[in-house]
């Protein structure tokens, strides 16, 4: 397994543990036999997200559809996993914003905590 397919993997694994309601579903569309629902399912979120002007469907679909469609092609993984990460960053950095302007706002002072890390030599991932 290459390194960008190892990123995308551990970003997965995020994923899941970030929206455990959701991780099943995640888990079982990263499997090898998912591939018959993960690209037709990756296909039309995209073009849903291309169609966004209508009611029901929304931007939301493309990213969602490009990262199904990245677990099976390669030249949309290292794009999407660069993606992830900053999208992660910039959600941390605007929730760490909003707890110290409420901080602030209340008269509070708040230590601010470090994020925690992946160890170095850690064999949960595959």
């Amino acid at each position: 397994m290459d390194k960008e397919r190892t990123r995308l993997e551990r970003l997965f694994l995020r994923l899941e543990a970030r929206f455990p309601r959701f991780a099943m579903i995640i888990y079982v569309l990263r499997q090898p036999w998912a591939m018959l629902i993960r690209i037709p399912l990756g296909i039309l979120l995209v073009l849903g997200g291309i169609l966004s002007f209508l009611p029901i469907l929304g931007i939301w679909m493309l990213p969602l559809g490009l990262l199904l469609l990245a677990i099976d092609l390669p030249f949309l993984q290292r794009p999407m996993s660069a993606t992830l990460l900053r999208g992660e960053r910039q959600f941390n950095l605007w929730r760490r914003s909003r707890r110290d302007k409420k901080a602030a706002r209340n008269g509070e002072t708040q230590k601010t905590r470090p994020m925690p890390r992946l160890p170095k030599n850690h064999t949960d991932y595959p």
